[in-house]
């Protein structure tokens, strides 16, 4: 999963839920067959130009394996995936492959979109854990690309032009980064800014377990009123000692995507993001980039940080072509051949065979993140469950609140309860 990508909108999600709803225990749909009689599967999936043109050569090379099936590649921008998405399921004619992350899979599982896919992919080179992140109540709906973690994105150039000093980042805290950002605001004379504001939720999901607490218990809210207040004082901390641009910059930057971020613009020096964004921030900037911990709070037993899948492959659970459709998500999820042309671009590779093969021809940037996970692997939490429905809503509705704060239109106190209340509706489906 991509930190950069805006989330769903309140008002997007309710299209989808209602159109999923609308489409359940209706007639059939995915592909058909061709003229030649071929079966024709469809595969949903976003991205860029390059992740199409990659998309479409390993799609090429499943065709030649296996030249009675023709996969139709239903490709869109994320602005508009899931819109796209759920007029197809709502029409009854739904992907045959669908693309999916883990922010929408309860949505669509729950609804009776997906199928199950136990036993009909070979799973066995997947990290049970990691695997398990697909699954509810039992069934298998989807099957994991590929690994990341949300992570600390380092320019260690402009930290040492502005005569500050990488931490140790093993040990350290949250004043301690906080007193970075301002030292590099500082000594650069105004030209590079220590970091900027994330309202990533998988943000404040790390900081909350530091503190001992969930970001969901059930179909709840599980953090404390405090801890999400203490979570914004280290933001408004950062914009007091300008270590952070101010409210208004911020909310600017906080738009945009990673390659017209401060890191990658080369006028930041730090920032938060999935671990498989390194590439893109790496290209941006043409500067060499680190990956860091995330610093603790004082006292914490955990770093609360954690892999979580990239993104999903599932299948409609309507498609007339279940053993197609599933044939089709082993060869991309198994198959080195398809790895050594998608290498990174859905996570680091998910399948441990599948990453074996590839990992001499990754990009720098992907070797170094390789190196890092591996490096960190043996401190991160357990991979998290599908959160609960309504979820997806969950980053408009904490940036909203979080920019009420920076802003000073809304105490700590009125918005965290605010907060706590709409993020509540939200799931409580």
């Amino acid at each position: 999963m991509s930190s950069g990508k805006k989330m769903w909108s309140a008002a997007l999600l309710a299209t989808a839920v209602l159109a999923v709803t609308a489409a359940c225990g209706s007639g059939s749909g995915g592909g058909g067959e061709s003229a030649g009689g071929k079966t024709v599967l469809r595969f949903s999936y976003w991205g860029s130009d390059a992740r199409q043109k990659m998309t479409e050569e390993a799609i090429k090379k499943f065709e030649a394996k296996n030249p009675n099936i023709d996969v139709q590649g239903e490709f869109s921008d994320w602005a508009s995936y899931y819109e796209t998405l759920s007029t197809k399921v709502a029409g009854n004619d739904a992907p045959d492959v669908i693309t999916i992350e883990i922010r929408g899979l309860r949505e669509y599982a729950d609804r009776g979109t997906l199928a199950d896919l136990a036993s009909k992919v070979n799973t066995a080179d997947i990290d049970a854990k990691v695997l398990g992140t697909g699954a509810i109540d039992g069934k298998q709906f989807a099957i994991p690309t590929g690994i990341n973690a949300f992570s600390l994105m380092v320019n260690p150039g402009l930290v040492q032009s502005s005569k500050a000093e990488l931490p140790d980042d093993s040990k350290w805290t949250w004043e301690e980064y906080v007193d970075l950002a301002s030292k590099i605001s500082s000594g650069s004379g105004g030209k590079v800014t220590g970091t900027q504001l994330s309202w990533n939720p998988a943000y404040l999901q790390i900081y909350a377990a530091q503190k001992g607490e969930p970001f969901y218990n059930g179909n709840k809210i599980g953090m404390s009123p405090q801890t999400i207040k203490d979570w914004w004082a280290i933001m408004q901390n950062l914009i007091k000692t300008k270590g952070a641009p101010d409210a208004a910059k911020s909310t600017e930057i906080g738009a945009t995507s990673i390659d017209q971020s401060l890191l990658g613009t080369n006028t930041g020096a730090m920032g938060m993001w999935w671990s498989n964004q390194l590439g893109a921030a790496s290209k941006a900037s043409g500067q060499q980039l680190d990956l860091l911990r995330m610093p603790k709070a004082e006292g914490a037993t955990t770093g609360g940080m954690f892999l979580q899948p990239a993104m999903f492959y599932s299948a409609s659970s309507k498609s007339e072509h279940a053993a197609e459709a599933a044939k089709f998500i082993d060869y991309m999820i198994n198959d080195p051949e398809a790895g050594q042309i998608i290498l990174s671009d859905r996570g680091l590779p998910a399948s441990s065979k599948v990453l074996a093969a590839v990992k001499d021809k990754l990009p720098d940037a992907d070797k170094k993140t390789l190196e890092f996970i591996d490096k960190v692997r043996s401190e991160l939490s357990d991979p998290p469950a599908a959160p609960p429905k309504g979820s997806s809503a969950m980053e408009d509705i904490l940036t909203r609140y979080s920019e009420e704060v920076m802003f000073g239109r809304m105490t700590p106190d009125d918005a965290v309860q605010k907060f706590i209340t709409e993020a509540n509706a939200s799931i409580a489906g």
